[in-house]
């Protein structure tokens, strides 16, 4: 529920099609994002109600680890408000058509849809992809191209938002998607608060690289981690990427090396994401003075917050403290 609800919202709605041969990991990931109670935000009532479908009575899991029975057919995708496809190994044998006809309807009835993984496949087969920007694993990017010649493919990303479509590229890119979601949904300090239950980075941007290179160290730990940690507690300070270099011993090109080869990022993008991040969730917690969140999340200016958050969540300050920031009265969260 957006925290400056006085009501309770409903739950929103969210349908996982589980197809013959689907991998079980993203059909795990979608039901601990969004199908978890979460008494530890304080809520009075879940945010997320999710539901699995299949097309037929019993689907058997990749590799036969396990079959699935017992749960809702695919006419459970007509009461949801989000439809999730996770993906499967053998992406170049077709889908069948009960599937594709469900995420088409599903699709034309103004839901949103996400892609898990390789589930970009079916979502591009069913033809929602056509002319759009999407992204899939990148083992199957050659692949992908080749059947789908049509989608705006984008194979180096964790995932895509493409407004009502939704594409991540991997497996462990399907937890990023999923909490950029829950950011979406409900702010940033929800979306916090879901990835420390996930224990999980709480926000990797779209745009970084799927494939990671983590060289293992000669001689010393040259993790970022401890630097991480460091930077998060002084993001108010006028902080620079020579600042981060001279607290690691480093120079600043070997710093961007260490960033680029750790995180698939820049250090200055980094630190500028982790500050639009702490923006956000000073608003949630009712500061409405933009020169103070400006000042305190170390943007410097109420003109570069305005420009940082609207590129970052779409919304001006004021736009996402009537979503996200408390009612009257409320009690903030801690």
């Amino acid at each position: 529920m957006p925290q400056g609800s006085s009501q309770p919202s409903p739950p929103h709605r969210v349908a996982v099609i589980v197809d013959e041969g689907t991998n079980p990991f993203e059909v795990g990931a979608a039901t601990e994002l969004f199908g978890l109670p979460r008494p530890e935000l304080g809520l009075p009532g879940p945010l997320y109600e999710v539901t699995l479908c299949t097309p037929t009575p019993e689907v058997r899991m990749n590799h036969g680890f396990f079959t699935l029975t017992g749960v809702p057919g695919l006419d459970a995708v007509d009461d949801a408000d989000t439809l999730v496809v996770p993906g499967r190994p053998d992406n170049v044998v077709p889908r069948g058509a009960a599937v594709l006809d469900a995420i088409r309807r599903t699709h034309a009835r103004g839901a949103r849809v996400m892609s898990l993984c390789t589930g970009s496949f079916a979502l591009a087969e069913a033809g929602l992809l056509d002319g759009r920007r999407a992204t899939t694993h990148w083992m199957w990017a050659d692949a992908f191209r080749d059947l789908h010649p049509r989608v705006l493919l984008e194979p180096d990303v964790l995932f895509v938002d493409d407004g009502d479509i939704l594409t991540a590229a991997g497996s462990a890119a399907a937890l990023d998607l999923g909490l950029h979601v829950v950011r979406r949904d409900h702010g940033a300090e929800i979306a916090n608060a879901v990835s420390r239950r996930l224990v999980f980075a709480a926000h990797r941007d779209g745009g970084q690289r799927q494939f990671v290179e983590r060289p293992v160290p000669e001689a010393r730990d040259e993790s970022l981690g401890p630097l991480l940690a460091w930077a998060q507690e002084r993001l108010g300070e006028p902080l620079t990427v020579a600042d981060l270099a001279a607290r690691a011993a480093v120079s600043a090109a070997t710093l961007h090396r260490r960033f680029r080869a750790q995180l698939g990022t820049t250090p200055l993008a980094w630190l500028t994401a982790e500050r639009v991040a702490l923006a956000c969730r000073l608003i949630e917690r009712g500061e409405d003075r933009l020169d103070v969140v400006a000042a305190r999340s170390g943007l410097g200016t109420a003109a570069n917050l305005r420009a940082r958050l609207r590129r970052e969540t779409g919304l001006s300050p004021s736009a996402y403290r009537r979503r996200f920031g408390p009612a009257p009265g409320e009690a903030l969260m801690s």
